[in-house]
């Protein structure tokens, strides 16, 4: 029988989840009209699970991301990482948590145009108060594991799509989070590319880092070992 810890709301806790979110209602309101984007999500997220989320577009699938890993607010509900309820939190406090739990991968890049592949990767770790030798040691550490080393010098305008998709998954990585959150990390690439990071992700998570994947590709989605469905703002299955 699994260790559970019982705390906040009178949740029971299974210790080897490493997020529980219950009830989790998102509404966003334009004008007259309201629109209920998470309809009551509960979900358990193991450590070391990869979880890959899908659903036709407007099923709430970034939503979903978003609420659950504090980038948005939410409008009811509960969310714990690792038995922290972020929403809790003051915006400041979730930022930090975010920054020192938390990996972000998304299908624009996001990366500075005029920073190198290393300043791009050692930024949030700056940011986070690391001392400028070891965010520049974690960032080349990290940019070798994801197989750009020898591209560390050059500028997102210098590397391919796939390239400048390493770089922010070695920037996701750079500060060791707990979990990381990728939305559509695939979307932008060619196919062969693309299952070149997916077979990295795979990788990371063989090595017992926790992934949350939104994709609208089925072939993607199959590679997880955990598949869930949104539509209308609800699970619809794999909770």
């Amino acid at each position: 029988m699994a260790v559970t810890e019982t705390e906040n709301h009178d949740l029971e806790i299974d210790m080897r989840d490493i997020l529980v979110a219950r009830d989790v209602r998102k509404v966003y309101k334009t004008g007259a009209e309201t629109v209920e984007a998470l309809r009551a999500i509960s979900i358990d997220i193991a450590r070391g699970e990869f979880v890959a989320v899908m659903g036709p577009s407007g099923s709430g699938k970034t939503t979903f991301l978003n609420c659950l890993s504090g980038l948005d607010d939410i409008d009811g509900g509960s969310v714990l990482v690792e038995r922290q309820d972020v929403h809790k939190m003051s915006d400041a406090k979730r930022s930090r948590y975010r920054a020192e739990k938390m990996g972000f991968i998304f299908q624009s890049f996001n990366l500075i145009p005029v920073f190198t592949a290393v300043e791009n990767v050692e930024l949030p770790l700056l940011l986070a108060g690391s001392a400028p030798s070891v965010a520049r040691r974690q960032a080349e550490e990290t940019l070798e594991r994801v197989g750009l080393g020898a591209r560390k010098s050059h500028r997102p305008n210098e590397l391919s799509g796939g390239e400048q998709q390493r770089v922010t998954i070695a920037r996701a990585l750079a500060g060791q989070p707990s979990i990381v959150w990728a939305d559509e990390p695939t979307g932008n690439l060619d196919t062969e590319t693309a299952w070149s990071i997916m077979g990295l992700l795979e990788e990371l998570n063989d090595e017992g880092l926790t992934i949350v994947l939104v994709t609208h590709d089925p072939a993607i989605g199959e590679k997880a070992g955990r598949l869930i469905t949104m539509r209308d703002g609800a699970i619809e299955s794999g909770a």
